[in-house]
């Protein structure tokens, strides 16, 4: 009788730690799921925040650029929203509403600048005020712009800003990219009005990267002109004063007969990097591995 109390009790004690193992395997199951669950919505929340902070400093950058750049009136926040790009109209602001940005001080500064101002436009009749006999300034341009009515009008006053803006020199003189055929037609210009006109223009070829400023490109210009002193003075002194820069690395002049003068000269012309825009990808993983 002993014995079999004995036994039943050794087979209660097995059964019951088997209920033990089976309670601490399961809670080990159910504990490393959750884990692996934890772990899991840990890296999401992570990846999803950084996500959203990528956005953001994007969203801030773009905003930033528009407001810096003056194509919209400043934002009511830091950012603007959908609804104010949807407004924006840059045709439809005024410079005084879009104070110390880059439009505003281009075009109340530079546009204004007197002595780009005074620079001889295009031989083109349009650019001349018939009142002044001169060349339009920004506040006769400006003027003729807000006078305008209609879509004729308003169109024709803006291809008049366009084609007569003082800001048209700056590229003249520093193009962004290497033309020789205006570079040619430039010189071409510059004889004619000497009173001189070259048998021939052909580009050179010869260009390299010029040690003056970052992004500075050279042209180089081979120059022969035989003709009288009169006009071989004339030609160096339209090239002189010439929008476009062109420094005389070296010359040899020859007299000749009949009051002729020969002159050779080795010239150096410049132009800008071509400026391009590149679109930024910026790729978000889960983990930096």
């Amino acid at each position: 009788m002993a014995k079999e109390v004995a036994i039943g009790k050794r087979a209660k004690i097995s059964e019951a730690q088997q209920y033990m193992l089976l309670s601490v395997l399961g809670a080990a199951v159910v504990l490393g799921v959750a884990i692996s669950l934890v772990i899991h919505f840990i890296q999401q929340i992570s990846f999803n925040t950084r996500v959203i902070m990528a956005e953001d400093e994007a969203i801030v950058s773009y905003s930033n650029i528009i407001k810096n750049t003056g194509i919209c009136k400043s934002p009511k926040g830091d950012v603007y929203s959908d609804d104010e790009l949807k407004k924006c109209d840059p045709d439809s602001i005024e410079t005084s509403e879009i104070p110390g940005t880059l439009r505003a001080n281009i075009l109340e500064n530079l546009a204004a600048s007197d002595a780009l101002n005074s620079v001889p436009k295009e031989a083109s009749s349009s650019c001349i005020n018939p009142e002044t006999g001169k060349n339009y300034t920004y506040a006769d341009l400006n003027k003729i712009y807000n006078n305008a009515s209609g879509a004729t009008e308003l169109s024709a006053a803006s291809q008049l800003i366009k084609s007569c803006s003082a800001l048209r020199v700056i590229p003249d003189a520093l193009p962004a990219f290497r033309n020789e055929e205006a570079l040619l037609a430039s010189l071409n210009k510059l004889f004619i009005e000497s009173g001189w006109q070259p048998e021939s223009l052909s580009p050179s070829g010869s260009s390299s990267t010029s040690t003056l400023a970052p992004g500075l490109n050279t042209i180089s210009v081979s120059l022969s002109v035989e003709a009288d002193t009169s006009t071989t003075m004339n030609v160096l002194d339209n090239i002189e004063r010439s929008i476009r820069e062109f420094d005389i690395e070296r010359a040899t002049i020859e007299w000749g007969s009949n009051n002729t003068l020969t002159l050779q000269a080795q010239a150096t012309a410049y132009y800008m990097d071509e400026s391009t825009v590149t679109e930024t990808t910026q790729t978000l993983k889960a983990e930096d591995k």
